[in-house]
């Protein structure tokens, strides 16, 4: 028995203890091992697509269970016992993986096979399958010669050593830190949400007392922001803020050297394999080509928002001068979303937290779902689930049970409402742990497949995860509008994954290019503008009632403002992704603070005190061997996509079921079956266009741009 490696399409979480990683692992490892020799071991006159290149998908598909189940629990369930595990079998797995496109005997195989006549008679899928994972072989080294094919293998098991001592020691440093408070004054200004949520905290962790109540805050973003934002203790404000610019950043957690070593290893790496730099070598098969297009494409929206982004902040500075009486010629960093919302709430009359009655996260959900439904023709009902401490669950579920890594994940079933086929299911986690890490993703578990040859569909089975603001005493959580676009954005990714109708997996979903793969995703966010998509998710959580008009019409003036400085945050950390890994030799050997302040000389705010660097807790870029390096850029490049795409929804109705069928037909069911810049023009009948993204954002007649 092997749990991590079960082919049960319901996990049971309670069997996945640390104890079962290495032999579950090994046993997955020996199996794909033998299967890739299998083929090797293939005579010319007997190859044919299922033996090859079909039978090479299908190899490691027990190792990427087992390996995936594990993963997904280190990122929300981690413990010591069961990280010492991962770490153990790491090497092992990542020399495997490596291994496949630099293994000769199977690429001869393949490269045999992928240049006969037999390919022409294959059907488009399945050529575009061949056609796909030959460039990935080549992109991959596999016509190096053997010693350099070594190197990489080499590169490649460093690189997921060190870029998950990187991710631990974000998550460790983040939990490091926490800061109580027993003296409620130092509380003014913050929101009742925001304290009931620290009291809930503290109580949780044994700390104060009804009669001497204490508030616990802690470095994850639902706890820290309302306190950046609300918090009228400046010292508090200072104190929160320099402890999350530590993260990362000091003693045992230092990710400094991480960091440069990480660049150097993807350098050379990009060197063996005939590239300039790691940029190029990652997007030559994404929308941009290469490193140079990605670089254009940030610094030519840099030089049209920069004037609005300079003038966001010295009208900030003289806010925060005519309410003090005192000169301002510069912010502290901690004082920014202070006084940004202050001026908000003045100048639009919006306090966000008027909005969070509106949205309980299980009414988003339950509306988000019936959006879902009308546009894109799915029905999503939730299924009852058990949660079992791991090692501690029964031997057998109950007949239609599931199971859940933690009492307040969630499960759902999709399906389709014409045909009644079920198409998928999946978890949902919103909430932060100290066992979690930060920030929101979505993630698949299961791959399925239309019905084929004869065959019954077989579902996909995802997760959708994220770190919105916990329930307090029992009650629904009621989410930020910023948290709710954070959902759906998820809930986007997520549909790419279950509504996906490719037969071939490594091209189903979300196996696209990466600076195609937000546009579903960001899409979504979109829904969270309109009176119309948002009357069926945002309702009072006591009265049931909609949004009223008068708040409504102040969230949607207060829409842009800033606009330009929240453009240009995205910006920046395109621009520092790009120069690290495009000109490291500009930069490698010295101090990462001046290096970052170097390159965003332009795209940063004059602050008083300076900003430590990013790119020892940019998890996006360091946490995985690629992950998004080089390729941050892809949410503003998506944002452009999805800006335009949607305008066909403005035009022909948000809640139009012909166009959500078109956008389910074109984009969320296709996967890679074809290049993304053609999947585009399917769905829009011409290429993207600019002018949409600066048009929402307030930018594109900005007189500060003339």
């Amino acid at each position: 028995m092997h749990p991590f490696a079960d082919p049960a399409f319901a996990v049971r979480w309670s069997t996945l203890v640390p104890t079962a990683v290495e032999a579950d692992v090994r046993f997955a490892l020996d199996e794909a091992k033998a299967k890739i020799d299998a083929i090797c071991a293939l005579s010319e006159e007997a190859l044919t697509y299922e033996n090859t290149f079909h039978a090479m998908g299908k190899a490691s598909e027990t190792l990427n269970r087992a390996w995936g189940r594990l993963t997904h629990l280190d990122s929300v369930a981690d413990e010591p016992a069961q990280r010492a595990a991962l770490n153990k079998m790491l090497p092992e797995v990542s020399e495997f993986y490596s291994s496949i496109p630099l293994r000769d005997d199977l690429w001869q195989v393949l490269k045999r096979f992928g240049q006969s006549d037999g390919v022409s008679k294959l059907s488009p899928i399945h050529r575009r399958h061949v056609e796909e994972t030959m460039l990935d072989f080549v992109q991959d080294g596999a016509d190096l010669p053997a010693d350099q094919k070594s190197r990489i293998a080499e590169i490649d098991a460093e690189l997921s050593k060190l870029t998950k001592q990187y991710a631990e020691h974000v998550l460790d440093s983040t939990n490091a830190w926490d800061i109580v408070i027993t003296d409620e004054q130092r509380l003014a200004g913050l929101p009742d949400s925001a304290k009931a949520s620290a009291a809930a905290n503290a109580k949780s962790k044994r700390l104060g007392s009804d009669e001497a109540p204490a508030w616990r805050f802690t470095l994850h973003q639902p706890s820290m922001f309302p306190v950046m934002q609300y918090a009228d203790d400046d010292a508090l404000r200072r104190d929160i803020w320099q402890a999350s610019m530590r993260v990362g950043a000091e003693g045992e957690f230092d990710n400094s050297s991480l960091v440069w070593r990480i660049l150097e290893l993807r350098q050379e790496k990009s060197n063996v394999l005939g590239q300039k730099h790691f940029a190029d070598l990652v997007l030559q098969r994404r929308m941009s080509k290469n490193g140079a297009t990605a670089l254009s494409f940030v610094e030519d929206l840099h030089d049209r928002i920069v004037g609005g982004f300079r003038q966001d902040y010295r009208e900030l500075c003289t806010y925060k001068a005519e309410k003090t009486g005192v000169a301002c010629e510069a912010l502290e960093p901690w004082e920014v979303s202070y006084w940004a919302e202050k001026r908000r709430k003045e100048h639009f009359d919006l306090d966000g937290e008027a909005l969070r009655p509106y949205f309980p996260v299980s009414q988003v959900m339950s509306g988000m779902f019936q959006l879902a439904s009308t546009l894109f023709g799915i029905d999503i009902n939730q299924v009852d689930a058990v949660y079992f401490d791991r090692g501690n669950g029964p031997a057998e579920l109950a007949d239609g049970a599931v199971e859940v890594w933690h009492p307040e994940v969630t499960f759902y079933e999709l399906r389709d409402t014409h045909s009644g086929e079920h198409l998928g299911s999946f978890y949902a986690d919103w909430h932060p742990r100290e066992s979690k890490r930060g920030g929101a993703w979505m993630n698949q578990l299961k791959s399925g497949s239309p019905p084929m040859n004869g065959k019954a569909r077989r579902p996909h089975l995802g997760l959708i995860i994220g770190n919105m603001t916990p329930p307090v005493n029992g009650e629904d959580a009621l989410l930020t509008h910023e948290e709710v676009e954070t959902i759906f954005h998820e809930f986007g990714h997520l549909l790419h994954g279950l509504l996906s109708d490719v037969a071939v997996e490594s091209l189903a979903g979300t196996n696209v290019p990466w600076d195609f793969v937000e546009l579903p995703s960001q899409i979504m966010e979109n829904f969270c503008w309109s009176r119309e998509s948002l009357d069926l998710f945002a309702r009072h959580h006591k009265t049931g009632d909609v949004i009223p008009e008068e708040l409504f019409q102040k969230m949607i003036d207060a829409k842009n403002y800033m606009s330009a400085t929240i453009f240009m945050r995205q910006l920046a950390l395109g621009k520092l992704d790009l120069e690290l890994h495009m000109n490291l030799a500009r930069y490698a050997g010295r101090e990462l603070d001046t290096v970052e302040r170097e390159i965003l000389a332009d795209y940063r705010a004059a602050l008083k005190t300076e900003v430590p660097g990013m790119a020892r807790r940019f998890n996006h870029l360091f946490s995985s061997p690629t992950g998004y390096a080089a390729g941050y850029y892809s949410y503003k490049w998506a944002e452009v996509l999805d800006a335009d795409a949607f305008t066909r929804f403005e035009e022909e109705g948000i809640l139009n079921a012909k166009t959500g069928h078109d956008f389910r037909e074109h984009i969320l069911s296709k996967g890679n079956s074809a290049p993304a810049d053609e999947l585009y023009r399917r769905f829009m009948g011409r290429d993207p266009n600019l002018e949409p993204l600066l048009r929402r954002a307030g930018l594109l007649n900005d007189p500060m741009l003339a």
